[in-house]
């Protein structure tokens, strides 16, 4: 890499290293900032849900934006608005206050991430340059979410749950002070117009999807509000593929969704989200409930996590340039499901958190190889022009898959054990177990199907 690549590179990771904090730092401190700012516990994981439907319903139509008024100029606005938004929920007095300032935070990762990822594919041309790139920035984007877990716990220890919203302001404004110097601007040639009928059918299914699954993992999967809200997204989410057949100008051009790189692609990584942030759930439960950790100490145990996919992270480009992306994604799809597998033996006793931290370091280099894998796939093939939109798939394929994950195997635990009849350590002990199971199924099928379906054709 020349000086000024590394120059981009250290930037915009720094960010997208921000924005991963931001999906986590908050998840052990939410009783703490319930009780100061007066939150009722059913509204309480309204703090995590309205960030989420923010991110990854605007995710795929701020990607194709940035394609039509430039990248760098939305990733500066983003950050801008993630520096002010967070600011504004740090000096938060009432619920609706935080709850307007986590939707802002919310846009602003919808805009930040997918203009970031394609300065970032456009900085560096296909090859094992940008392979090596979207290693580091997958790692760091995985570190960034177990670290966040950490700093989240140490700042509502040591200071105040308001710190983590404060210590994003620093970081956004040293990003918006230098990025304008450093990062060079990338935008097609010709400005696509916007499909705005494409634009409110994709925005509101995802909105709808992300909200039924949330309402799922809160309330089950029977509910009206949640029937209603899948539901609902299902149909316009199918609208929306009419829609882009008879667009003019499409937001997503029905080809692209047809390649077999873009859709197993955006599948791996799907299934990579789904179950490993689901995995944190589940452990989570078992070091709390079972073993009775604090959150701090829960936060610190997940550090091993993060150094497995840092590991994976770095070791993930050079990986892709020896065995291919196909090869990667079986690889790190194979380590993880087996390193999940194992975790089904967890019991009560202490000592088995060796176990879990051996489980899950190794587990998290599986599955930084998958999500490498995965970015390189779902980016390949595709012109400059259209890399706003090939990020913007695969970012929103992130998010979803972190909305994911949750719910589904929240509701595997609780059936289990609601059909025991218990919700006592043992209970929650066999609940996550057979999740645990379940979600090593999942990683192993997933990126069997998707390395089977990647396979080159042949010619007749």
């Amino acid at each position: 890499m020349t000086r000024r690549q590394k120059l981009i590179l250290t930037l915009l990771l720094g960010s997208q290293f921000m924005i991963a904090v931001d999906f986590s730092i908050l998840n052990v401190a939410l009783p703490v900032v319930g009780r100061g700012l007066g939150f009722s516990l059913g509204h309480l994981q309204w703090i995590a849900t309205c960030f989420a439907l923010a991110a990854a319903g605007f995710t795929l139509l701020l990607g194709r934006v940035a394609d039509r008024v430039g990248r760098k100029r939305l990733f500066l606005g983003g950050m801008a608005v993630l520096g002010a938004s967070s600011l504004l929920g740090g000096l938060a007095s009432s619920p609706e206050v935080l709850l307007a300032a986590r939707v802002l935070q919310g846009l602003a990762t919808a805009a930040v991430t997918p203009a970031g990822l394609a300065l970032l594919t456009t900085a560096f041309k296909e090859g094992p340059l940008r392979e090596r790139a979207l290693g580091l920035n997958g790692a760091l984007m995985s570190a960034g979410f177990t670290a966040g877990a950490i700093l989240g716990g140490l700042l509502t220890d040591m200071l105040s749950w308001r710190w983590a919203f404060f210590i994003n302001v620093p970081v956004a404004a040293l990003v918006v002070a230098l990025a304008p110097s450093v990062i060079a601007d990338s935008r097609p040639v010709e400005r696509p117009r916007l499909d705005l009928p494409g634009a409110v059918t994709v925005t509101g299914g995802l909105l709808a999807l992300v909200y039924g699954l949330t309402e799922a993992g809160q309330s089950g999967w029977t509910t009206p509000a949640t029937l209603a809200a899948l539901l609902a997204g299902a149909a316009l989410l199918i609208g929306f593929w009419f829609v882009e057949k008879q667009a003019a100008a499409p937001l997503v051009p029905v080809r692209i969704l047809k390649r077999r790189s873009i859709i197993w692609g955006n599948a791996a990584g799907l299934i990579a989200f789904v179950t490993e942030t689901s995995l944190v759930f589940l452990l989570t439960l078992y070091l709390q409930k079972v073993l009775g950790y604090s959150p701090l100490a829960t936060g610190l145990a997940f550090g091993v996590l993060g150094l497995g996919t840092v590991l994976g992270g770095t070791l993930g480009g050079r990986t892709v340039g020896r065995i291919g992306n196909r090869a990667t994604i079986l690889t790190g799809g194979i380590i993880q499901a087996v390193a999940t597998l194992t975790l089904v033996v967890l019991g009560t006793s202490g000592s088995w958190i060796w176990l879990l931290l051996s489980a899950t370091f190794i587990g998290g280099v599986g599955n930084m190889l998958m999500i490498v894998g995965f970015m390189v796939t779902a980016t390949s093939g595709l012109p400059d022009e259209e890399q706003g939109l090939a990020t913007g798939l695969a970012t929103m394929t992130q998010q979803v898959g972190i909305a994911m994950g949750i719910p589904i195997m929240s509701a595997v635990a609780t059936a289990r054990m609601t059909a025991l009849g218990n919700t006592g350590p043992t209970g929650v002990l066999s609940g996550v177990s057979l999740a645990i199971l379940v979600n090593a199924a999942l990683v192993l099928a997933g990126s069997l199907l998707a390395a089977a379906s990647l396979r080159p054709r042949r010619n007749r």
